[in-house]
């Protein structure tokens, strides 16, 4: 199963009925999103997901709203009177209670949300089919301060969020408690590895960095050897030339401590411009 489903499937266990104010705030949620529309004096939520539908039945059964459901093909569909929803609308006009503003946001997930699997890639969204709608869960998430971002596509408005900490924080508003354990752990196993890999890649940028240097070095070191003047080199120019062959891959740094005693960076750089000089001078 998807991670979305999974995490569906566990906010539609949750077995709290006996609260019907945050049901009605719930059920508020699914009408509200882009799978439920109004059809003449009726209005239909359809739905692929099972979890879904059967969360709904049964905050309609325990609401006492009356419906009627059907099946169409693979689609799951529920279809209410509109007046009892729009009855129910009118008791939302001003959302201040904190665990009516979550239960609004979670039933506009399970109404017609959906995450990607977060070991590809971050991205939550939320389908509308009026824009007043999509403002208005906006809204409400910003009030805990989860930013989403709003998109319109094909008459469809999409509320989204593409960042893993916000993702993060959704899903601990609606509830999604094991999710958020399970996609926090993804998350910090992926850091790790993308801060692996940047060490990683630097490290041999630099290493890059160093051979590209080296090699001209060895290059003329061993052009004094092949004309046999590496003797006439005075004896702290010997002791670099000697220690870069046998090290090509050492930076500055690791060579001047190799020396005894020990030369700064720029010291050994200076005696390796020297060498580099006599080398030029056996060129011509």
């Amino acid at each position: 199963m998807s991670f979305s489903y999974d995490i569906k499937e566990e906010l539609s266990s949750s077995k709290n009925f006996k609260n019907k104010e945050l049901l009605e705030a719930e059920f508020l949620g699914y009408i509200l999103t882009g799978n439920a529309t109004l059809d003449g004096e009726k209005v239909c939520y359809i739905t692929e997901n099972e979890y879904n539908i059967e969360r709904l039945f049964k905050i309609l059964f325990n609401l006492q709203i009356e419906y009627e459901p059907e099946t169409k093909g693979k689609f799951f569909e529920a279809i209410i009177d509109s007046k009892v929803v729009s009855d129910r609308f009118r008791k939302f006009a001003n959302v201040n209670d904190d665990e009516i503003r979550k239960n609004i946001i979670k039933g506009a997930f399970l109404g017609a949300g959906s995450i990607t699997d977060p070991e590809k890639n971050y991205h939550l969204e939320i389908s509308f089919g009026d824009k007043k709608n999509a403002e208005f869960i906006l809204n409400l998430c910003k009030s805990y301060q989860i930013e989403f971002k709003i998109l319109e596509v094909n008459q469809k408005y999409i509320i989204y969020i593409k960042e893993g900490e916000q993702i993060s924080k959704f899903l601990a508003c609606i509830g999604a408690n094991k999710a958020v354990l399970k996609f926090e752990d993804i998350r910090i196993y992926k850091e790790m590895k993308n801060n692996v890999n940047r060490i990683v890649n630097m490290e041999t940028a630099n290493l890059n960095k160093t051979i590209d240097a080296a090699i001209p070095q060895i290059e003329d070191i061993q052009l004094i050897q092949a004309k046999n003047k590496f003797d006439d080199l005075p004896e702290e120019l010997k002791e670099v030339a000697t220690l870069r062959l046998e090290n090509p891959e050492a930076s500055l740094k690791e060579l001047g401590e190799m020396l005894n005693p020990p030369l700064s960076k720029s010291g050994v750089n200076h005696r390796l411009k020297k060498i580099m000089e006599f080398a030029d001078e056996l060129k011509k």
